[in-house]
């Protein structure tokens, strides 16, 4: 008994950060830490929540960077619009997704409206 709570808490744990590294996204490093979940966890639900977590961070740095972009041209105007959307995208869902795997870890947390390369 005492070794599947272990193992539960371990997901939680290791699906939690792999989520959460999108919160020092800033850092490109941050995608290390889902890379290094995946390759490193034995356990398949761990490793599609870190699969999942790799592909929502190259989305934030996708829709960042058209964002980037699209504001320099427009002095601006583009980036102070859109800014805010993008800002709720990557922390909200973000939050959702810790949120989704400490309530229901025997279930992977799949990000809506984002490409998926992996």
């Amino acid at each position: 008994m005492q070794a599947d709570s272990s193992n539960l808490d371990k997901r939680k744990l290791l699906s939690a950060v792999a989520h959460g590294s999108i919160f020092i996204s800033a850092l490109i490093i941050s995608i290390a830490i889902p890379i290094a979940i995946y390759f490193i966890s034995d356990d398949s639900l761990v490793k599609e929540n870190a699969k999942e977590a790799i592909n929502f961070h190259l989305n934030v740095w996708l829709i960042g960077g058209v964002i980037g972009v699209l504001s320099f041209l427009t002095f601006g105007l583009v980036g102070f619009i859109l800014a805010p959307f993008w800002f709720i995208y990557h922390w909200g869902l973000s939050a959702l997704a810790i949120a989704h795997c400490f309530q229901q870890p025997d279930t992977m947390y799949r990000y809506p409206f984002i490409f998926r390369v992996m």
